[in-house]
């Protein structure tokens, strides 16, 4: 069975931005399965916002993003 956004809720989502880059934080139900977590990045490349891995970040970013992670996981 193919992906469906339509199947995708989102019950919390929140993004922090830094300088060019932005960290979304949200908490995901697909087709009435349990609540997850999820944390991307998007990086800006000529205006535009691109989704890639998120992979490692930096202290100010961690900083940033652990008291989100903390209010997602209160929404969970």
């Amino acid at each position: 069975m193919p992906y469906d956004q339509a199947l995708d809720v989102s019950s919390f989502k929140e993004v922090i931005d830094f300088q060019n880059t932005r960290i979304s934080v949200g908490v995901y139900s697909y087709n009435g399965a349990p609540r997850k977590l999820q944390v991307t990045r998007e990086n800006q490349i000529d205006g535009q916002w691109s989704f890639t891995k998120l992979g490692r970040m930096s202290k100010e970013e961690a900083q940033g993003v652990v008291p989100i992670m903390i209010k997602a996981i209160e929404a969970m």
